[in-house]
């Protein structure tokens, strides 16, 4: 069985990326959403990437052929708006807890206690790199 890494059509809570991510990955889609959000939160890169993966996965009825770019990128405006039009009550959800996590960590930095530099982006991106890494390796590991 092929696996594609596409966007899902039924767990979407703004552009179905983290849903296809853990679909493709056989995680639990909450955990890529965290995930995300922590980038965000820590590094800035989070959004970056989401967006850049929203336009590059295709949705998970779209036929195999590439779409052109301005196509593509049209579609995820139409998206877009459809998704703030009408937000996903979970979307507020993430959206929400992410704000404020957000909110508590950039005031402990104006704190500036000193045992809370392990809060700095530098600290916490490698730190959430080998935990993902090496929980998709004991999930796979453990599905053998």
């Amino acid at each position: 069985m092929n696996k594609r890494l596409v966007r899902s059509r039924t767990d979407v809570v703004l552009g179905g990326v983290c849903a296809g991510l853990a679909n493709y990955l056989g995680i639990d889609p909450v955990l890529v959403r965290i995930f995300f959000i922590l980038l965000v939160i820590f590094d800035g890169a989070g959004l970056l990437i989401y967006l850049v993966l929203w336009v590059v996965m295709p949705k998970a009825d779209a036929p195999d052929e590439a779409l052109k770019f301005s196509d593509r990128a049209r579609d995820i405006g139409t998206e877009f708006g459809q998704a703030v039009s009408k937000p996903n009550p979970a979307g507020a959800i993430f959206i929400g807890g992410g704000l404020i996590l957000a909110g508590v960590v950039a005031f402990l930095r104006t704190l500036d206690i000193s045992w809370l530099n392990w809060l700095d982006g530098r600290l916490i991106w490698p730190f959430l790199l080998l935990f993902a890494g090496g929980f998709l390796l004991y999930r796979a590991i453990k599905e053998r």
